[in-house]
């Protein structure tokens, strides 16, 4: 009997990324809240602001994964054009959301008004839901198995704040770190060997030069607890066996 992997796919939406002129912080705090979560983070696509592009990403990653993640493209102007290409991608019609409109109104109440550049933050495919978005009025969108959200970082962390507990998942993925002054070409053989000997859990190697010379971090994940305080002990053991100190929490 195997425990349900639920996945997550994210598409990361914007000419601005793509050219280097902004970098992208949502990644990681995505892929973080979703493992407390019980999702695992299965791909990232970073997607320019052009409909065909966007419906075809959109089409191909809500139907391999449980769950689709949009961050961008969802402003007050022409160039935001998510909501119009996800609604393309479901084929049904973009409508104002009254409760949107609502909350806009009261955000906008003592900042010049709600204008009709502002109102097109309350545009919504047919049969969405909000997300709410304490930071800055506009609400995030779900509809289906797709989260419409911001692209600046901290209104995403509140509409994740928002999703909390909302979402099916299993387990969280937990994990061990161990470091150690080694090249990670010598010591391939021995993680193969502790990944394999320990089903259920997956090895990473992260190599570093420093000091004048090169080490690795060992990051050991699993769902279950006891697995990696397994595997982390015998992968420990098997390093020092080699003559290979261990750092404890990585290097």
């Amino acid at each position: 009997m195997t425990t349900r992997i639920w996945t997550a796919a994210l598409a990361v939406i914007g000419d601005e990324i793509l050219s280097g002129r902004t970098q992208d912080k949502n990644i990681a705090q995505i892929a973080t809240w979703l493992n407390v979560q019980g999702i695992r983070l299965a791909e990232v696509r970073v997607v320019a602001d052009k409909t065909d592009a966007i419906v075809e990403t959109v089409n191909i990653l809500r139907a391999r994964n449980d769950y689709l993640f949009t961050t961008g493209g969802i402003g007050p102007t022409h160039d935001d054009i998510t909501v119009d290409a996800i609604a393309e991608a479901l084929q049904v019609p973009v409508v104002f959301h009254p409760k949107a409109l609502e909350v806009l109104d009261s955000y906008y109440a003592s900042r010049g008004g709600l204008t009709e550049p502002r109102k097109r933050m309350a545009r919504v495919p047919e049969g969405a839901d909000l997300i709410e978005n304490r930071m800055s009025g506009a609400p995030g969108i779900r509809v289906g198995n797709i989260f419409i959200m911001a692209g600046v970082p901290h209104i995403t962390a509140g509409m994740l704040d928002a999703l909390t507990g909302t979402l099916e998942g299993g387990l969280p993925v937990l994990s061990r770190t161990i470091g150690c002054w080694v090249a990670e070409s010598e010591v391939a053989d021995l993680l193969r060997s502790a990944e394999k000997s320990h089903e259920g859990v997956s090895i990473g190697s992260y190599p570093f030069f420093r000091e004048g010379r090169v080490g690795a971090n060992f990051v050991v994940r699993a769902t279950d607890a006891a697995l990696a305080d397994t595997c982390i002990a015998d992968l420990t053991r098997a390093l020092e066996e080699i003559g290979r100190p261990v750092v404890a929490g990585g290097i």
